[in-house]
């Protein structure tokens, strides 16, 4: 059974520092998400306001609003924020203290640690729960570096990289795992980010808080490990950063440590300057697939869109328009779905075809 667990995620639901709340709330296989905390849309559903209709996971105007409603008091508190700063404000620390005294575990996304927190560890002991630091590294003793072993992949290995951060890398990763899976593929998913490590994923690193010494070797072993064990058909690794954004190197990591020989990438049309960067200017969509592709061995076989800002008319226009200058599948997974991704896919490795179990 899954453990309950109650997101805070104040001003920030569905917007993009609010993307650790939002992929929970729209997939999670290791909790079950029984609310959020956002003031700013208390009394809407979460699904609603992530626009995917009604999932009937409330969204709560406090924490004290949250456990006087809820039936049962969740078991663990997830931080649902993914600041540039990365650290917790006063009153923020103040809420996570409260959580533990109603006895939930904290579940920590940020690069602060709280386990090595002297007062958040009294708290814990106190009160009788756990705080597990999403991020927290392995010991430098239990790290890797890069070694070669990729090159023994047989099974195709794809990267969803994108043009910024927080453009929805991860959520098409997990739509279209779910889609190659419909069709009879054993996937084998690697989150490279604290959202993908919550949501339960089997395999995977938070490379944004490893060494850069060591994130192609982390990202190898850990493609290695579900290769070895699952056998997979096809791996999907999920992209974080862009590899054109001046503050991360983690989509370079990704390009040199996983090795995929298909990309796809993933781009919000509407957007103009970079997410946390507002002083910046958007690369373009062309400039960021050449840059891909001079930087590596892999393909760029489909664009996937971003749709923040936009009507389902531009939406519409914008796919169209892609696939008739870039001359490869476009779409926008959470409107129109992921079945060109697939063929896109199925024409890129036509091996893959022979395994299939089932016709779309």
């Amino acid at each position: 059974m899954k453990n309950t667990a109650l997101i805070y995620c104040e001003d920030y639901f569905g917007k993009m520092d609010g993307k650790t709340a939002n992929g929970l709330v729209r997939r999670s296989e290791k909790y079950d998400i029984v609310g959020v905390i956002d003031s700013k849309k208390a009394g809407m559903d979460a699904g609603e306001v992530l626009n995917q209709g009604r999932n009937s996971i409330p969204v709560f105007h406090s924490l004290e609003d949250a456990i006087n409603r809820l039936d049962e008091l969740p078991a663990q508190f997830i931080y649902g924020i993914a600041p540039a700063e990365a650290f917790l404000k006063s009153a923020e620390r103040e809420l996570l203290f409260q959580a533990m005294q109603y006895g939930m575990n904290l579940i920590n996304p940020l690069h602060e640690f709280l386990g090595e927190d002297e007062e958040f560890l009294q708290y814990a002991a106190q009160c009788g729960v756990t705080i597990t630091d999403v991020r927290k590294p392995p010991m430098k003793k239990d790290l890797h570096l890069f070694s070669g072993q990729i090159f023994s992949v047989e099974a195709p290995i794809i990267a969803v990289l994108g043009t910024d951060s927080a453009v929805g890398k991860r959520t098409t990763a997990v739509v279209l795992q779910s889609a190659l899976e419909e069709i009879g593929l054993n996937v084998a998913m690697i989150a490279t980010g604290q959202t993908g490590l919550i949501q339960g994923a089997s395999y995977g690193v938070a490379i944004d808080a490893l060494p850069s010494q060591y994130i192609t070797g982390e990202i190898e072993n850990q493609i290695m490990r579900a290769y070895n064990i699952e056998k997979p058909d096809v791996i999907i690794v999920e992209g974080q950063g862009a590899l054109s954004h001046p503050a991360y190197i983690s989509s370079s990591g990704i390009l040199k440590g996983a090795r995929p020989s298909a990309v796809i990438v993933q781009h919000p049309p509407m957007r103009v300057n970079l997410g946390d960067f507002p002083f910046m200017k958007m690369p373009t969509l062309k400039s960021e697939i050449d840059l891909i592709e001079n930087s590596s061995n892999a393909k760029v076989v489909a664009i996937t869109i971003n749709h923040e800002n936009m009507r389902d008319d531009q939406i519409d226009q914008t796919v169209a328009s892609y696939e008739q200058k870039f001359e490869i599948p476009a779409t926008d997974v959470l409107k129109h779905g992921s079945d060109k991704l697939v063929q896109s896919i199925l024409t890129a490795f036509p091996t893959l075809k022979e395994k299939k179990v089932l016709v779309r």
